[in-house]
């Protein structure tokens, strides 16, 4: 997951867990990368200084209470809180990988094989928190994080007790994603059931296999009338035909027409099996898959080592490595009448300094005047016969 550096402003500690760099922010405050002392990771969200009040400090609590009871493989999971500190926060599991949305807007929609496995596995993650008495209430592509060893959801802060909690919000406030929301939710309707999550997933899902939702608008407002509107059918435009009944379903203006967190499964694994895969397989490949399109997993093949000075731009290495050996300067040449090149002569080289004695001074002029005078002697014999 992408991290930008702390600001100068940010806290370099909390509740000790060293900070950082910063993952990204919410409604709230800012989310930053934490790591305890003995070296785990950990999600750590700071409430805005702007925001803190007494409301928000007791929204927040009510967070962290819901949080500890939420739990399962699929569930980024607890690790600490403290609603009451100067900057109140809690830290949540380190997902390593990117959200759903950063990958389809990368790599593109994925096939409707890995999206049933996606589905499959959610609402199964899902339907254990309902079974707790919770609601997510904010399911989008952005809380589902596809990390190392599959997708996690994330960020409970909006969830409330199904039926009984007390809700901090004001009566005709909504709180959500409108891309996502469920037409009852946008409506305002309370209290409300476990189908609004139904109905988000369903959104989630069509983005996963379309790259879009069931209804988009310029603004926030166009985007509740769409879906408020039990005339305006959701945009299926895109969408894989084994995927399409299921979807329809999940995205119904009525929350009592959609189906139930455990039939969707049950339906995902028909779509799995109808490609004759099973489930499982479905999932490991549904992993493998985003985990080698992810930016961190992706390692390029190591170059070999260039023969040229650091500051010689990389696209050059190959180049100037298969470059052939510089020439080596013309020999010199010499005219001549008989000749147009010569061949250069070699250079006299002075003789190295001898080691020898050399020999006495008396000896070499003796043999000089023998030689001369045996010279002399063969001269004026050779004279006497030939006549000129």
């Amino acid at each position: 997951m992408h991290t930008t550096p702390l600001s100068p402003e940010d806290p370099a500690e909390l509740g000790g867990f060293e900070l950082l760099g910063r993952i990204g922010h919410g409604g709230m405050g800012q989310v930053f990368l934490g790591e305890s002392q003995g070296g785990e990771p950990a999600a750590v969200k700071v409430i805005k200084p702007t925001v803190v009040d007494s409301e928000s400090r007791q929204r927040f609590a009510q967070e962290i209470e819901i949080l500890k009871t939420v739990w399962g493989p699929r569930i980024a999971a607890f690790l600490g809180a403290d609603p009451e500190a100067e900057q109140p926060w809690l830290a949540t599991e380190y997902v390593d990988g990117p959200d759903l949305g950063k990958h389809v807007t990368t790599h593109g929609p994925l096939p409707s094989l890995l999206v049933a496995s996606l589905g499959a596995t959610l609402a199964e993650a899902l339907a254990s928190v309902h079974t707790q008495g919770l609601l997510h209430r904010d399911l989008k592509p952005a809380n589902i994080l596809l990390g190392p060893n599959g997708p996690k959801v994330i960020d409970f802060g909006l969830a409330v007790f199904a039926e009984s909690n007390v809700s901090l919000t004001a009566p005709n406030q909504v709180v959500g994603t409108p891309v996502c929301m469920a037409p009852e939710q946008a409506a305002g309707v309370k209290p409300l059931t476990g189908a609004v999550d139904v109905y988000a997933l369903g959104a989630l899902l069509l983005y996963a296999a379309t790259e879009h939702y069931p209804y988009q608008g310029a603004t926030p407002f166009m985007v509740f009338h769409k879906t408020t509107d039990p005339n305006t059918l959701p945009d299926l435009t895109g969408l894989p035909a084994e995927l399409t009944p299921l979807l329809t379903a999940m995205l119904a203006q009525d929350p009592t027409e959609r189906p139930a967190l455990a039939e969707v499964v049950s339906r995902c694994r028909a779509v799995i099996e109808a490609q004759g895969m099973k489930v499982a397989q479905a999932r490991r490949k549904l992993t493998a898959y985003t985990a080698s399109t992810a930016p961190q997993n992706i390692v390029p093949e190591p170059l070999p080592t260039p023969t040229v000075p650091p500051t010689v731009p990389f696209a050059d290495l190959h180049t100037i490595t298969a470059a052939e050996p510089a020439p080596q300067p013309p020999e010199p040449t010499v005219e001549s009448p008989t000749a147009t090149v010569q061949e250069p002569q070699p250079q006299p080289v002075a003789p190295a300094p001898s080691t020898r004695r050399r020999a006495p001074a008396p000896r070499t002029l003796r043999h000089s005047a023998q030689a001369r005078r045996t010279a002399e002697q063969l001269r004026k014999a050779y004279a006497a016969k030939t006549p000129f």
